[in-house]
């Protein structure tokens, strides 16, 4: 089982305004479609996906992460909690974060 925290879900639907305002897409349908790439790859692959520890100084995003390259520019880092098969995503953030010099 896979579950997005609240304050996750609310920054994926915030990110889809965030992406078409700032014209990374010049719809809002094209923004849509790429969170639910961002989305649908997460849970495609996490359970598969050879997840690192997240270090000390950032562990307050979740104590595990995983990445996803969504082009040249950008990677996207998600971070969770696993216990057994199940999955909480507690966090994401891109390669223009500042917590992303620690990994």
């Amino acid at each position: 089982m896979i579950i997005f925290k609240q304050s996750v879900i609310q920054y994926l639907d915030e990110l889809v305004l965030v992406l078409y305002i700032n014209e990374y897409f010049g719809y809002i349908e094209s923004a849509e479609l790429f969170v639910d790439k961002l989305t649908d790859y997460i849970n495609e692959h996490i359970i598969t996906f050879p997840a690192r520890k997240t270090p000390l100084k950032i562990k307050y995003l979740g104590s595990k992460y995983m990445f996803y390259k969504s082009n040249q520019r950008t990677t996207w880092y998600i971070f969770f909690e696993q216990k057994d098969t199940n999955f909480v995503i507690t966090n994401i953030i891109n390669s223009n974060s500042k917590e992303v010099k620690w990994l």
